[in-house]
């Protein structure tokens, strides 16, 4: 039972000390985007972003959970990591140096990530001169300026002080990774996403109450957001499964194998990441543009904002680049192959080794194309609801995908802990079947 489920939490002395190591870490993030950077009038920056909410200001501030708005210390949020993550993963394809570390196991994989460290501080050192810059040619709508004493001491403060914050951000992702629950990185932007819930319940009822959005249109809006949320976890949960039978072998007396099992391939075989992904290089020009004082570089700016055909069709084919690239890497059919082979398993029909790899291949291919299109159709929809219903809030896109993501994996990782141990999961029979 699920009470039962909750209860069992605290059975558990090392599952109780990840979550509170992991809702401890949490709380220190939402703290520091409370902290603003030093030498900024927070009242005509808030005045600035009420103008330019539909801009990619207001997406950006989304990811940072509210810093951005506030120029805080984590006014960078997570975005220049993943974007360090992003160009090293390609690299690693036509980089035989970096192929060969990925390849190297623990060593490898320590290497990378030492990469993309630096790599994250070199992008934050960017963004955080284009944000100064930025900043100082900007002003409230009473010609109040964002930057009363601007110039190069506030332009080194703030690189300064927007690089630290999102290298101590890292380190919290890396730590809740590590010794918490959940992956670290996407629990902090799922927490960045969800705080800002309660301020769009709250605009809802504020809106209802001034007449401007009837209760017959939020109602069949509230069932309608109820039922994108149950086709999002049934498509993150939906396997196609591939029959897989292996042959019976004699070891001295004793007779293994001639069970039948299956190979499962999800839908959505590469998670969150393609719109994270996309997000990502989407944001870091838009956001030095937005931030230049280059008039043609504003131009393009405002142009590349979301619900603009000049942001949706780049952000749709990213999407599903990312999708391809990102299963590409992640699995592949050759080695399943082989493992098969190895063990005595076969896809019943198919030769094994080769003509097992392509047939794995071309199914793989195939439910690719049909998660790309449920990604990309969820990511542009809120652009549809705002359009279309007049929606006052952000429902749906990337964040709904992190958030529901996100919460499945965490959910995963607790249900294994628990049945580990021989503890009752969440569910009746301890069944979760994870991502």
């Amino acid at each position: 039972m699920v009470g039962g489920g909750f209860q069992n939490i605290f059975k558990i002395p090392e599952l109780k000390r990840r979550i509170l190591i992991t809702a401890g870490l949490l709380a220190v993030y939402r703290i520091g985007v409370h902290i603003p950077t030093p030498g900024v009038d927070g009242n005509a920056l808030a005045d600035f972003f009420a103008r330019h909410q539909d801009t990619i200001l207001g997406l950006f501030d989304m990811f940072s959970g509210g810093a951005l708005e506030r120029l805080s210390v984590f006014a960078l949020g997570i975005m220049p990591y993943i974007s360090a993550s992003i160009i090293l993963q390609l690299l690693t394809v036509v980089i035989p140096h970096l192929e060969r570390l990925s390849k190297e196991g623990e060593a490898g994989r320590k290497k990378i990530t030492q990469y993309t460290r630096y790599g994250t501080v070199l992008l934050s050192i960017i963004q955080g001169f284009g944000i100064a810059v930025g900043l100082e040619q900007m002003s409230s709508s009473g010609g109040a300026p964002i930057v009363p004493m601007g110039g190069w001491g506030f332009r080194i403060i703030t690189i300064i002080t927007l690089t630290a914050g999102t290298a101590f951000i890292m380190w919290l992702g890396e730590t809740i990774t590590e010794r918490g629950i959940g992956n670290g990185i996407s629990l902090i932007i799922f927490a960045g996403i969800v705080a800002r819930g309660p301020a769009a319940v709250s605009k809802t009822i504020s809106l209802v109450g001034a007449g401007t959005i009837s209760v017959f249109e939020v109602v069949p809006l509230a069932a309608f957001m109820v039922g994108v949320v149950a086709l999002i976890i049934y498509v993150e949960t939906a396997q196609r499964r591939i029959p897989v039978q292996y042959a019976k072998r004699v070891v001295g007396r004793r007779q293994y194998g001639g069970q039948s099992t299956h190979l499962p391939l999800k839908i959505n075989q590469s998670g969150v990441i393609p719109p994270i992904f996309a997000s990502s290089l989407m944001m870091f020009p838009a956001t030095i543009a937005q931030f230049s004082g280059v008039p043609a570089l504003k131009t393009f700016s405002d142009a590349l904002r979301p619900g603009t055909v000049y942001w949706e069709v780049p952000y749709i084919a990213l999407i599903f680049f990312f999708c391809y690239f990102y299963t590409a890497v992640t699995f592949n059919p050759v080695d399943v192959a082989d493992n098969l082979k190895k063990y005595g398993g076969y896809i019943p029909g198919i030769r094994p080794g080769k003509r097992t790899a392509d047939y794995i291949d071309r199914v793989l291919t195939r439910i690719t194309l049909g998660g790309a299109i449920y990604v990309s159709a969820v990511c542009v929809l809120p652009t549809a609801l705002m359009v279309m219903f007049n929606v006052p809030f952000y429902f749906g896109g990337t964040a709904l995908l992190i958030v529901v993501g996100v919460a499945l994996d965490t959910v995963a990782q607790m249900e294994s802990h628990m049945i580990t141990r021989h503890y009752e999961g969440f569910l009746k029979k301890g069944k979760t079947r994870g991502r």
